[in-house]
């Protein structure tokens, strides 16, 4: 009896350190989550307006149009374990801000509850969007506004400064914006001519079967014989060989990256 106690005793003590461990990255990771991108302007923390966050989205995806630089806005209510450079960083690069190309993404991130925000910039834009102007951009026309409470006003100078920086060099802006035209490469026609014929095949044989219906005798439920071929055609009027009466496609139908990446370049600042 007295030599099972100490054993007992283990065995607890073992229970209630595993269940320690597993509780804590798990504490943590909850903080440290990083939302899918779905938008331009992720409002997390839920600090803006909708009619303030319908205008920063169609001024930034007009911004994208003319210059292909991918600007997107994300407010959050912590970092959790994290710095904020590590978690703007690994959002930057999770998101693939900008053109795989360019690497030409910008991220303005707000951490509320830490008052914290950061400009984090893609490799291909620290020449133009430096970190001093982007500690600039914090420190004169984001912070002024948040320390008096207008988390929007706040935003919404922080995206005018970025891209008017961005637009001052309109000579590398226009290079960008033609470098990401949506041209039709060799490689493209060859998957378009794939699929084109894939569709075409299929396609045929839905059609077949269903003319083997009308002009077709019919040898057993659901057999027909037309011009030497038994065709098996199902409810849906699909043949065996195709049993879909077409094409099926989900899309979430958000907004993307483009694969670009970051290597630390930005600012960081608090209020």
């Amino acid at each position: 009896m007295m030599a099972r106690f100490p054993l007992l005793y283990g065995n607890l003590l073992c229970l209630l350190l595993a269940l320690l461990l597993a509780a804590a990255p798990l504490s943590g990771a909850r903080a440290q989550d990083i939302p899918r991108l779905t938008e331009r302007v992720m409002d997390t923390a839920g600090i803006l307006p909708d009619g303030v966050k319908s205008r920063l989205i169609a001024q930034l995806a007009a911004f994208e149009d003319k210059s292909s630089d991918q600007l997107v806005v994300a407010t959050i209510p912590t970092t959790g374990d994290w710095t904020i450079e590590h978690y703007a960083n690994l959002m930057f690069r999770r998101w693939g801000l900008g053109q795989a190309e360019e690497n030409n993404g910008v991220l303005l991130l707000v951490a509320v509850n830490d008052r914290k925000l950061r400009i984090e910039v893609g490799y291909g834009l620290e020449g133009t969007l430096t970190d001093a102007l982007s500690k600039l951009i914090i420190d004169e026309t984001i912070v002024p506004e948040f320390r008096a409470g207008d988390f929007p006003a706040g935003i919404q100078a922080g995206v005018d400064n970025i891209i008017a920086v961005l637009e001052g060099d309109a000579a590398e802006m226009q290079a960008r914006a033609e470098r990401n035209e949506r041209w039709i490469e060799p490689d493209d026609l060859i998957a378009i001519g794939f699929f084109s014929l894939f569709g075409l095949f299929f396609g045929g044989m839905i059609i077949f079967s269903i003319l083997a219906t009308i002009f077709g005798k019919k040898i057993a439920p659901g057999r027909y014989k037309w011009l030497g071929v038994q065709v098996s055609v199902s409810s849906s009027g699909g043949s065996s060989g195709s049993r879909s009466s077409g094409w099926s496609s989900s899309s979430s139908g958000g907004f993307s990256g483009g694969g670009g990446s970051s290597g630390g370049g930005g600012a960081s600042g608090s209020w």
